[in-house]
């Protein structure tokens, strides 16, 4: 693999597998190579949209082709530990959507899973490999704003979105928190590891999914983060991070930022912009190229994206709707069985 183009499958056809697709062209070392879908008829024209050799109307079909070196999920998070599943089982890598799975239990059978075939397995937060953010926590990491003490994300949309769309809908594991709110936490996580302590609170709506979600996390070196999700109000979509001796502050858009400004004690404000040869802030190509890499060097994981990293995010969103009462109908039948 070395040195060939990295062959890729996509499993799903929504937006979020359009934008990566169309992001992952542009790589000159990745191929895509087939498409799935649970239509053949949405499956042939996502083929036909990006030039993709292969279109498959199942997903075990995608999962069985095994002239696929990786393959990148994008289906709603409820059904990933499904389509996950059916690739790793198979025996092929898997690059998976965030929220990686619709809880921690989920998430801990897909890395065993992955672990026991010896493939590569990771979470699709681009958040995590975009160049800015890598920056910003290496600067973190060396204590260029001191000890940190406090850290502020959000992410919210205004809607408003009917009860029948996915957010809104129990079956795909709607709400703010899994969709949205795991941008606020994962980037929590990335400067100060999983949190020791959890208090939230919630708005619920009707169909028992969270319409906003707002979560204090503690540490036990006494730092403190804020964390705020909504699909009833666009919010700032900025981040802070607080030391004992300065502050970096994200502007709209935190999770892929064009710039970040850093201020010191004592010094001037400076400005910290994205190199443009790093292309669009809102690329993708940075977590494809993350995976390519890995692939090449005969990784099982990202060091940019650890395994353990993604299941301590899970662990706090499940401990985040364990406080707001959001409980999903797979979780719900599965707890009945257990107790049957």
């Amino acid at each position: 693999m070395a040195e060939q183009s990295v062959r890729w499958g996509i499993l799903a056809t929504g937006g979020i597998a359009a934008t990566f697709t169309a992001d992952l062209v542009d790589l000159p070392d990745a191929e895509v190579v087939a498409v799935a879908s649970r239509s053949q008829e949405s499956a042939d024209a996502f083929a036909e949209r990006f030039g993709i050799g292969r279109a498959y109307g199942d997903w075990a079909a995608l999962a069985a082709d095994e002239d696929i070196d990786v393959v990148y999920v994008a289906t709603p998070h409820s059904a990933h530990r499904v389509a996950a599943g059916l690739c790793l089982e198979a025996g092929r890598n898997v690059l998976c959507e965030k929220a990686f799975t619709l809880n921690a239990r989920e998430a801990e059978e897909l890395v065993s899973l992955a672990k026991a075939r010896g493939s590569f397995l990771m979470e699709a937060m681009w958040m995590y490999c975009n160049p800015l953010v890598r920056r910003l926590k290496g600067l973190v990491d060396d204590g260029a704003i001191g000890e940190v003490r406090s850290v502020q994300a959000d992410f919210g949309l205004s809607g408003p979105f009917p009860p029948s769309h996915r957010l809104r809908d129990p079956l795909q594991g709607g709400g703010a928190l899994l969709d949205l709110g795991v941008y606020p936490v994962s980037f929590a996580q990335l400067l100060l590891g999983e949190p020791s302590d959890i208090v939230a609170r919630a708005a619920l709506s009707d169909e028992g999914v969270d319409l906003q979600t707002g979560a204090l996390l503690s540490w036990e070196s006494g730092a403190l983060a804020s964390v705020h999700c909504s699909i009833i109000g666009g919010t700032a979509t900025s981040a802070s991070v607080t030391g004992s001796r300065g502050r970096i502050d994200i502007p709209y858009g935190f999770f892929f930022p064009d710039h970040f400004v850093l201020h010191r004690d004592g010094q001037d404000p400076e400005k910290v912009a994205a190199d443009p040869a790093d292309g669009p802030r809102n690329s993708m190509r940075h977590e494809a190229a993350e995976v390519m890499r890995a692939l090449r060097a005969g990784e099982t994981e990202s060091p940019l994206v650890p395994l353990d990293g993604t299941l301590a995010v899970m662990r706090t969103l499940d401990a985040i709707r364990d406080r707001v009462g959001v409980r999903y109908p797979s979780e719900t039948s599965e707890a009945a069985l257990t107790q049957a």
